[in-house]
């Protein structure tokens, strides 16, 4: 009988315990404890007990539910900069092209921006430890990259039309990481903000960039969490607290072992008045789905898009001995009204994770009438009494199809690799004079900037050459094809102004050809149609 074979019978001893939520007795421990010893003692092969206690761990993890996970020391800190707002660095975003570390950007007043490298950059060496042209990995540049704050690290680097190298004395310092991808007017009193996570530092962000909008004449906010996979749910309560007046109900969590919890607004926010749009899609989960369930339950505001994800566990960390992190599903979430809208897990983990898949073959990511709800999940919101549904994620009020004529099949091809995000990193840099002198203004290079035939006849050129498989082929592709085509266009006029400034201006131009962002706009800018919708 194989390691595995063993782990998996020992786990699913341990399983029936667990899933008949009895205490496991100390016999039941010790049992597991003799048989992970004894592998660890007689096994044919070498193995470390590391390794099998962690295979032990995720086994038994997996048995549960799809979101009850383990993460080994190394992973936690990776996550942890996502979610804690900031980590500490050198404050460079890059790519490894043809073995060279290209430098795209700096964070804005980092510890690189200070020191004086640029983007475009080439780093050469790290500590005149070689990075270029020895085949470098992303987890090696990491490490040499990483450091406490305060420490010093040097860069010898590559510049465009000069010979020498050049080099530079980086220290190390707090780097922010913002959840907040997007904020900006779109019209006169129409805001628009967009959140990627939801982070230890959202709540400040969203506020900050709320408070400045309404200094600009925001009246009224088109808000998306579209793609937003989750975070903290604390973040999300006090999100929700921003939107409604104090003392109201925003969520509640109850498990087996865990009595209800009752989240509700504590403060009057910064925005109950005016209106407001929640653009989600299917993946916009978890924490997001707190948010969206929640305005639609108290008939806040409209949300536009797809039916959400569908995750409504509630994930508790244990941190372990070695700084590991075992989440563990403690409760389910559900909104004021009463609806859970976790959808199904007890077929298993790849029908669960396939769910997306499988509503595109079914046609629900292009049709609201394939999308089907028992009379049993049928819920009314708190004021205006309009029929809702639970039992699987958040049916938006205004339901936008998925474009799946946006890109052509050889578009989405070179989309799938990072050739595209390559070459116009490239592109920009070989052209960065001209578009600093010609289009320093974003404004302006919205107005005016157009793709053209000789950037495309780069594109193909460099398709043709970096290719890694038949599926980025450019034959049968013509620079009309590329040309004549709104969606490419507007896509690679998006990655320039990502390159040459940052996400926020990235959101700008992708957004006046996003078919689900302009049905909020068109709701939004009209009240007679906003009210028909909530009433």
């Amino acid at each position: 009988m194989n390691f595995k074979t063993i782990i998996i019978i020992t786990i699913n001893l341990l399983f029936t315990y667990v899933n008949s939520n009895a205490q496991i007795s100390e016999e039941q421990l010790e049992k597991f404890t003799e048989v992970i010893t004894n592998i660890s003692k007689y096994y044919t092969d070498d193995i470390s007990g590391e390794k099998i206690v962690e295979k032990a761990i995720v086994a038994t993890l997996k048995q549960l539910d799809p979101h009850s996970t383990y993460f080994s020391k190394e992973e936690v800190i990776e996550i942890n900069k996502g979610l804690q707002g900031s980590f500490e660095g050198v404050g460079i975003s890059y790519y490894i092209i043809s073995d060279t570390i290209f430098i795209t950007s700096t964070v804005s007043d980092g510890p690189s921006e200070i020191a004086g490298v640029r983007a475009g950059d080439r780093l050469m060496k790290v500590n005149k430890k070689d990075v270029a042209g020895v085949k470098i990995t992303h987890k090696e540049i990491k490490k040499l990259l990483s450091g406490k704050k305060g420490s010093e690290v040097e860069f010898y680097v590559k510049r465009r039309g000069k010979k020498k190298i050049k080099k530079f004395k980086v220290v190390r310092d707090k780097i922010p990481v913002f959840s907040i991808k997007s904020a900006y007017m779109v019209t006169d009193k129409v805001a628009y903000i967009r959140l990627k996570r939801f982070s230890a530092t959202s709540l400040s962000e969203f506020k900050k960039a709320l408070k400045e909008l309404k200094l600009s004449g925001a009246e009224h906010l088109i808000f998306d969490l579209r793609d937003n996979g989750g975070g903290y749910l604390r973040t999300a309560v006090n999100i929700c607290d921003q939107f409604l007046r104090a003392n109201e109900m925003i969520v509640y969590t109850e498990g087996a072992n865990n009595p209800m919890k009752k989240y509700t607004s504590s403060i009057s926010g910064i925005f109950t008045e005016g209106r407001l749009v929640l653009l989600v899609n299917e993946e916009s989960a978890s924490a997001s789905e707190i948010v969206s369930g929640f305005v639609q339950d108290w008939d806040r505001g409209v949300i536009v898009g797809r039916r959400t994800y569908g995750k409504g566990l509630v994930q508790r960390p244990f941190t372990l001995n070695d700084g590991s992190v075992m989440r563990l599903t403690t409760a389910h979430y559900y909104t004021p009204s009463g609806r859970c809208i976790q959808k199904p897990y007890k077929a298993g983990d790849s029908e669960y994770f396939n769910d997306i898949k499988n509503r595109y073959k079914s046609g629900e990511l292009v049709s609201e009438d394939s999308i089907k709800f028992a009379d049993s999940l049928k819920y009314t919101t708190k004021i205006k009494n309009r029929t809702i549904y639970g039992g699987g994620g958040i049916m938006p009020d205004v339901f936008v199809p998925w474009d799946t004529l946006k890109y052509p099949e050889f578009y989405q091809n070179w989309l799938s690799g990072n050739l595209l995000f390559y070459f116009v990193n490239l592109y920009v840099d070989e052209n960065r004079e001209y578009f600093e002198t010609i289009y320093s203004d974003f404004d302006f290079f919205e107005k005016n900037y157009k793709p053209d035939n000789n950037m495309c006849f780069a594109l193909l050129k460099y398709i043709s050459e970096n290719k890694k498989n038949k599926l980025e082929s450019v034959e049968n592709v013509s620079i009309e094809d590329i040309v004549s085509n709104k969606n490419i266009r507007t896509h690679l006029k998006a990655l320039i102004a990502d390159s040459m400034w940052d996400d926020n201006e990235y959101y700008r131009i992708m957004n006046a050809n996003s078919k689900t962002f302009n049905k909020a706009l068109e709701i939004i800018s009209d009240k007679d149609k906003y009210d028909e919708i909530l009433k």
